[in-house]
């Protein structure tokens, strides 16, 4: 029975994780949408990554936290870390810019 309240206690930290997650990912992508650009780092300027790596910091310990949990559940990684780090870096010329970028994934999220 041991076994089995710590393996709930950690699910219930992995959740609690993940909507933290969430919810940080979604007031960053609310400023981006504001028209902050540097979230997505589709420009590479060294100023507004600096402005913003706390925030990616923040969401890279998380995930990580989070990872670690789902390995000892035996679960899945952690997929909406790994899909807003793929959308981060370099865009292509005729990419949407950063904050039209961020709604999008605001509709997604709070749907």
């Amino acid at each position: 029975m041991a076994k089995a309240d710590r393996l709930e206690r950690m699910d219930q930290r992995r959740l609690e994780l993940e909507a933290d997650y969430t919810a940080d990912l979604i007031a960053a992508l609310k400023v981006t949408a504001g028209g902050t650009w540097g979230l997505f780092d589709h420009k590479g300027d060294k100023h507004a990554r600096a402005k913003v790596a706390p925030v990616i910091a923040a969401l890279e310990d998380l995930a990580g936290e989070i990872d670690d949990l789902r390995e000892r559940l035996d679960l899945e990684p952690f997929a909406l870390h790994a899909e807003f780090m793929a959308a981060c870096g370099p865009a292509k010329a005729h990419a949407v810019g950063e904050p039209k970028q961020a709604q999008a994934w605001l509709e997604r999220l709070e749907a």
